[in-house]
């Protein structure tokens, strides 16, 4: 796989330390905690959004009191990524009009491209046997 962009040293460091902690670095493990590390409240809080005992997401973490809109988008993604989550009656949050809208943006594409590493490859500018599109 390619370089990974981290948003700091901590969003790195907290990355490679959840996927040694679950012993687990596949897809969805690493697009999971790769966006949840990019916030330092969800970093804080990832024992109320991650059981780590069972190997999954918990949904109650969406409505614990520390949530702010970015985070919340952070966590809605996140949730997207490990299962294909959306919130019943709040779809259209899971939608990219509202996830994207915030200053993690950049790293969620990141995120996207872990998540479905065998979709999100480099293509060259020009192929044989294609015309370049005007």
């Amino acid at each position: 796989m390619e370089n990974i962009r981290f948003k700091d040293k901590e969003h790195k460091a907290f990355y490679y330390e959840m996927l040694a902690k679950t012993y687990n670095d596949d897809a969805y493990h690493r697009a999971f905690f790769y966006t949840m590390g990019i916030s330092s409240e969800t970093r804080s809080h990832i024992q109320n959004l991650f059981d780590f005992k069972n190997d999954g997401i918990n949904l109650e973490g969406l409505s614990s009191a520390w949530q702010t809109g970015s985070t919340l988008r952070l966590c809605r993604l996140a949730f997207n990524l490990w299962n294909g989550f959306t919130e019943d009656g709040k779809e259209n949050r899971s939608s990219p009009h509202e996830l994207f809208d915030c200053s993690f943006a950049p790293y969620f594409f990141e995120a996207i491209r872990l998540r479905y590493p065998e979709y999100c490859r480099n293509i060259k500018r020009i192929t044989p046997g294609f015309q370049k599109v005007r």
